[in-house]
């Protein structure tokens, strides 16, 4: 299977920027400007990574057929979707997880929120020296993202992996403090995330990004151990919106178009057939604006 690549922006969505950059330029006639009963209605979608718009073409095709012009707009960093969603200048975005999210929301006050599921991308186990979780031993070195959030789910796929014990009052994002155990012990090496791939040669095994991994060349089947943090919802992409927008009846008909648009089979097949299955449905079957 030939995998396309994919951008390294693409998730590393833990990284809890704080600082604003410049705002996105306004879209012309987004939703919020149009009657959603009328025909030709815009809707305009702000990503990070031109992978967002192969990941999206099949829903862009489908909602073009209802009379919807789905418009992704691109953003250079994972500051500036929130605050133009916020500001009115885009009309949904889909590039970060609840996590993210959430701290986004407590730093700025925002009054937006997720309407519906994406994917999940996997952080699995890879090695070029060892073919089995069982051949790690004492004194090997394991290689993990860096920033908090990937490295706290790391840490909880090592101890699915039976390599390390964490305390049991732990934060949700757990560091090297918070290892409580080392049933094989192991010494846990921090660093870039995008760098782990290009390390594995001089690391016993390496704690990988899907998308770097995709990067890389790295099959999902290669890995030797998988991850076990897909069930955990703060992990999972989401699309969010204005809150305010949610109050308007006719909105949230248009956005549900767009959601189902989006968790369709055409979806899927390009999540495992382009992209190797590193990109992962879940909360498909979850009617966030239903709540």
């Amino acid at each position: 299977m030939k995998l396309k690549k994919s951008i390294a922006t693409v998730l590393s969505l833990s990284l809890l920027i704080t600082s604003l950059t410049a705002c996105g330029k306004k879209a012309d006639n987004t939703a919020a400007d149009n009657a959603t009963g009328k025909d030709n209605v815009t809707v305009t979608l702000g990503v990070v990574g031109s992978v967002y718009e192969e990941i999206w073409a099949p829903a862009k095709e489908q909602l073009a057929k209802e009379g919807i012009d789905l418009k992704i707009q691109q953003f250079s960093d994972y500051v500036t979707p929130n605050n133009a969603l916020a500001n009115g200048e885009i009309d949904l975005n889909a590039f970060q997880h609840q996590i993210y999210l959430d701290t986004e929301i407590e730093n700025n006050d925002y009054k937006i929120q997720s309407i519906g599921y994406s994917f999940i991308i996997p952080l699995n186990l890879y090695s070029n020296k060892v073919k089995s979780l069982s051949e790690i031993k004492d004194g090997d070195t394991i290689a993990i993202p860096n920033d908090l959030t990937n490295g706290g789910r790391a840490l909880k796929v090592l101890e699915a992996a039976n390599l390390i014990k964490l305390k049991d009052d732990a934060a949700f994002s757990p560091t090297i403090d918070d290892i409580e155990t080392y049933n094989v012990k192991i010494e846990i090496k921090e660093l870039a995330a995008n760098t782990i791939p290009s390390t594995l040669q001089d690391v016993t095994a390496g704690i990988v990004n899907g998308n770097y991994a995709l990067d890389f060349g790295l099959k999902t089947e290669e890995a030797i151990f998988a991850d076990t943090s897909l069930t955990e919802e703060k992990y999972w992409n989401l699309i969010a919106a204005r809150s305010a927008d949610l109050e308007d009846a006719s909105k949230v008909e248009l956005y549900k178009k767009v959601i189902k648009a989006f968790q369709s089979e055409e979806t899927e097949k390009v999540f495992n057939e382009q992209f190797g299955g590193y990109f992962i449905k879940v909360g498909w079957d979850q009617d966030l604006l239903a709540k």
